[in-house]
């Protein structure tokens, strides 16, 4: 395989995997960080009703976000989005007052279930989710490059004999 044969299969990958080690290692906090504050502030959605359809997108959200960080980074792109992001989530947690709360958790009363318990559910599942995907196989993180597949020109002929009806 020559160099420009790498290079041809390099531009066909995503823009953050032809980046260099340092540009892929921010784009990656960066990822993890952005993913933890959109499911901090999408997990409590239908909680209150039981129905955690939040709790679910933010894990989507998440699983998205850390399978790019693998597929981009290896293991050690894992490692730092999860990182960035029980960091962001935890801090978000721990910086709030008690008249302004992003990640509610324990309650004096009796509430539903999701309501009580999706604070707890969404800063822990996180980093479950994530030390779950450092244990799946390689393979199911690679990004194959697109490939251009070379098409004939359609010929159109235009010279058709006009068929008379009559």
């Amino acid at each position: 395989m020559t160099q420009s044969d790498t290079a041809s299969e390099n531009a066909l990958l995503p823009w953050s995997h032809r980046q260099n080690a340092a540009v892929r290692i921010a784009v990656t906090l960066l990822a993890g960080a952005g993913a933890a504050l959109i499911g901090t502030l999408a997990h409590r959605m239908g909680a209150s009703s039981n129905i955690p359809y939040g709790l679910a997108l933010a894990f989507v959200i998440m699983g998205l976000s850390a399978w790019c960080a693998r597929a981009r980074l290896g293991v050690s792109g894992l490692a730092l989005h999860l990182i960035a992001s029980s960091a962001t989530a935890w801090g978000v947690a721990m910086s709030a007052t008690s008249s302004n709360v992003l990640i509610v958790a324990g309650f004096s009363s009796e509430m539903p279930f999701f309501s009580e318990h999706a604070g707890y559910i969404w800063l822990y599942g996180l980093i479950a989710l994530q030390v779950v995907m450092v244990a799946m196989p390689r393979r199911w993180f690679t990004v194959p490059p697109r490939t251009v597949i070379a098409q004939e020109p359609e010929i159109h002929d235009d010279a058709q004999p006009a068929i008379d009806e009559q």
